[in-house]
C-alpha cells in the first residue's frame, strides 16, 4: 500500500482483500453531506449524460498494458465499453468532487436562503449511511466496504469492477485487488481539475483574455517520433550524496532542492542556459547537482561546495554549520547569478518558487490607527514553546507554531497619527502565500548558554494556509474573499532532521518522489514510509502547493532573458553588417 494511505481511515479501508501498491493515494473525508445518491447513479445511463469531454476520454488513447489485470484490459479494449465504463466513472467522480467542492464562504458567512433537500448515500443492502461510497461499474448498485456488501454483489452478480468514489480507486473482482491504470488517474485528475477551476472563476481577470482551462498534453506524430527517437536514460533521481567532510548540512539541501518539483523542472529544462548567468563560476556546478538524476553511485558535490565557500565566507570551512543558514546562503547566491534577477519584484527561479509576502499590522488601542508593512519571506522560522513556559517541556504542533508565528502581541510603541505612547498590538499574517512553504522550528537557543530543543513537533502530510493569511486573521480580515480551500493546500515533500547537540550532530532527510518516501544520510538511501517521516524530530518541513496558481499576462523570465539574448545577438550582426557596407564605400 501506498506512502499515503499509511493515515487512511482504519474503519472504513480494506480488510478483506489484498492490498495494492497503487490505491488510494487521497485521504477521504470522513464529514457525510447531503445529496441525491440515488438519482445520481440512475441518471449515468440518461442520454444526456453521454456527452463527454472527448479530451478526457481520449487523453490515454493508447492501449495500456495492465501487466497485473487482464480483466480491465479487455474491458477498455472494446470502444462501447470502454466508452461507457469512463463516462459512468466521471460521472461518479464529478458527483463526489462537486459534493465535496470547498464553498466561497466560510462556515461563519452568509449562508443561502433555502437549501435543496436530499439524501445521504446508503448501502443498497444494509441502508447504512456511506461515507465512503463504493459504486458497481456495471449496474447502479451502491454498497459499503467494511461490510463486504460491495464484494459480495460483485461476487453474486459476476459483475467484475466497483469505483471508491473517494479516491477514484478501482477494484477487480477476478484480481480481488485495487488496480492501477494511467485511464483512470488521467481521467480523476482531468474531471477534478475542471471543477476546481469552474469554482475558482472569481478570480479571472475582468479583461477578455480568459484563462486557458487546463488540457492532458497529448503528443502528436512529430513529438511521438522525436521521443521514440530519444535515447532513454535512468532519471530515478534517488541517488546519495557524499559527505566531504562535516557537509551533512550541504547533502540534505541539495536532497530538498531535487525533489523540489519547481527547481527540477527549472533546472532540468531550457529555463536554465548556464551562459546566460552573471556568475559562471557558479552555474555548472548547480546543473551538475541536477544531472545527478541519471546516476546510479553516489556524488560528490565537491565544485558546488568550493564555488560556495567561495562566494559566502560565513559558511567557509570544514566545520560543521547550520542547514538552514546554509539554504538561505544558497538562494541568495542562485538570486544573484540569474541573469534578469533585480531587488523589486524579481522573477528568477528563486522567487518565483520561495518568495512570499508577510505583513505586519500595529494597531494603536487609543485612536485605532492601523500602520501596516509588508516584507519579502522566504522561509518562516517557528518558535517552539509559548512565553512562560519551558519549550522542552511543551507538546507543539506545526499548527500551533503558526497560531502563535499571527497571534496579536503587545508592545509600547509611539502613535504616529496621534502621537500617544499607549499600549499597541501587532500581528504578523500572510500576504501572499509562495509555491513552496519553508518551515524551520528554532531548535536552537543561545542564551548564556547553547542549547538544543530536542521535542517532537507533530506536523501533518497536508497543510491548510488559509486560516493564516491577512484575508483571514489580519487586522481587518475578509474571509469573503478567501475562495476555495483547494487555494491554500499545501503537501509535504522534504523534511530535514538534526541528530545530536549544538555543537555536534549530523544532518539527514526524508524526501518523496512520486508517492513514495525515502530517508537520505549522505550516501545512503534507503526506501522508508510517510508514517516514518511524521515521528521524525523535524528541523525543517518543507511543502509545496497542491494547485499552483499564476498571472496570466506575464511573460516567464527565462522567456524574457532568451528574447533579450536574441535581441542583443540581432543588434550585434545589424552593427557588423553596416560596418561592412561603410568600408566597402570606403573602397
Amino acid at each position: 500500500m501506498s506512502s499515503e494511505a499509511d493515515a487512511m481511515d482504519l474503519d472504513e479501508s480494506p480488510s478483506s482483500s489484498g492490498s495494492s501498491s497503487h490505491v488510494m493515494e487521497r485521504t477521504p473525508s470522513n464529514s457525510a453531506k447531503s445529496l441525491d445518491f440515488k438519482m445520481t447513479i440512475a441518471n449515468l445511463d440518461d442520454p444526456d449524460h453521454a456527452e463527454t469531454s472527448s479530451r478526457t476520454l481520449s487523453s490515454d488513447a493508447g492501449d495500456e498494458p495492465y501487466s497485473h489485470c487482464d480483466h480491465v484490459s479487455a474491458l477498455l479494449s472494446d470502444p462501447d465499453s470502454r466508452a461507457r465504463v469512463l463516462r459512468k466513472y466521471e460521472a461518479l467522480v464529478s458527483w463526489y468532487a462537486r459534493l465535496h467542492a470547498p464553498s466561497a464562504l466560510p462556515e461563519s458567512g452568509p449562508r443561502p436562503a433555502k437549501r435543496r433537500k436530499t439524501a445521504v448515500p446508503e448501502c443498497d443492502t444494509c441502508q447504512r449511511t456511506l461515507q465512503r461510497p463504493f459504486v458497481c461499474l456495471s449496474c447502479n448498485y451502491g454498497g459499503c466496504w467494511k461490510q463486504g456488501h460491495i464484494t459480495d454483489h460483485l461476487q453474486e452478480l459476476q459483475h467484475d469492477f466497483c469505483v471508491d468514489v473517494t479516491s477514484g480507486a478501482i477494484f477487480c473482482r477476478n484480481c480481488d485487488d485495487f488496480i492501477y491504470g494511467s485511464i483512470f488517474e488521467n481521467t480523476y485528475s482531468v474531471t477534478t481539475l475542471k471543477l476546481e477551476e469552474k469554482e475558482t472563476r472569481f478570480q479571472e481577470s475582468k479583461s477578455r483574455k480568459r484563462r486557458h482551462t487546463f488540457e492532458p498534453w497529448i503528443p502528436n506524430v512529430s513529438e511521438t517520433a522525436t521521443i521514440q527517437k530519444s535515447q532513454k536514460i535512468s532519471c530515478r533521481g534517488r541517488r546519495g550524496l557524499l559527505n566531504l567532510g562535516s557537509t551533512c548540512y550541504l547533502n540534505v539541501i541539495l536532497q530538498t532542492f531535487i525533489c523540489n518539483p519547481l527547481m527540477r523542472n527549472h533546472f532540468l529544462s531550457d529555463k536554465h542556459p548556464h551562459k546566460l548567468c552573471k556568475n559562471v563560476n557558479l552555474a555548472p556546478p548547480i546543473d551538475q547537482i541536477f544531472k545527478i538524476y541519471s546516476g546510479d553511485q553516489p556524488y560528490g558535490p565537491a565544485s558546488f561546495l568550493t564555488t560556495m565557500w567561495k562566494a559566502a565566507n560565513e559558511i567557509s570551512g570544514y566545520q560543521q554549520q547550520d542547514a538552514h543558514e546554509f539554504l538561505i546562503a544558497v538562494l541568495n547566491q542562485i538570486h544573484t547569478s540569474s541573469r534578469g534577477s533585480t531587488s523589486i519584484s524579481c522573477v528568477c527561479v528563486v522567487h518565483s518558487t520561495f518568495a512570499g509576502q508577510l505583513q505586519s499590522d500595529v494597531r494603536c488601542k487609543n485612536c485605532g490607527n492601523v500602520t501596516s508593512s509588508v516584507d519579502l519571506m522566504l522561509d518562516m522560522s517557528l518558535d517552539l514553546g509559548a512565553k512562560g513556559q519551558r519549550p522542552e517541556k511543551s507538546e507543539e504542533t506545526l499548527a500551533g507554531c503558526l497560531r502563535r508565528f499571527t497571534h496579536s502581541e503587545s508592545l509600547d510603541l509611539k502613535c504616529s497619527k496621534c502621537n500617544s505612547s499607549n499600549e499597541s498590538t501587532k500581528r504578523l499574517s500572510i500576504r501572499k502565500l509562495p509555491p513552496v512553504l519553508s518551515f524551520t522550528f528554532k531548535r536552537f537557543k543561545h542564551d548564556a548558554t547553547a542549547t538544543k530543543i530536542d521535542n517532537y513537533v507533530r506536523f501533518p502530510a497536508t497543510l491548510n494556509m488559509a486560516p493564516y493569511t491577512t484575508m483571514a486573521s489580519g487586522t481587518n480580515p475578509d474571509p469573503a474573499r478567501l475562495g476555495p480551500s483547494a487555494l491554500y493546500e499545501y503537501e509535504l515533500f522534504a523534511v530535514v532532521i538534526h541528530e545530536g547537540q549544538v555543537n555536534s550532530g549530523h544532518y539527514t532527510n526524508f524526501a518523496r518522489f512520486g508517492d513514495h518516501w525515502y530517508h537520505f544520510d549522505d550516501d545512503k538511501v534507503t526506501p522508508s514510509t510517510l508514517r516514518e517521516c511524521l515521528k521524525s524530530h523535524a528541523y525543517m518541513c518543507v511543502y509545496v502547493k497542491r494547485h499552483l496558481d499564476y498571472k496570466q499576462h506575464q511573460i516567464p523570465s527565462y522567456v524574457l532573458t532568451q528574447q533579450q539574448a536574441a535581441e542583443k545577438e540581432r543588434l550585434k550582426v545589424e552593427e557588423k553588417q553596416i560596418k561592412e557596407l561603410a568600408a566597402l564605400a570606403g573602397i
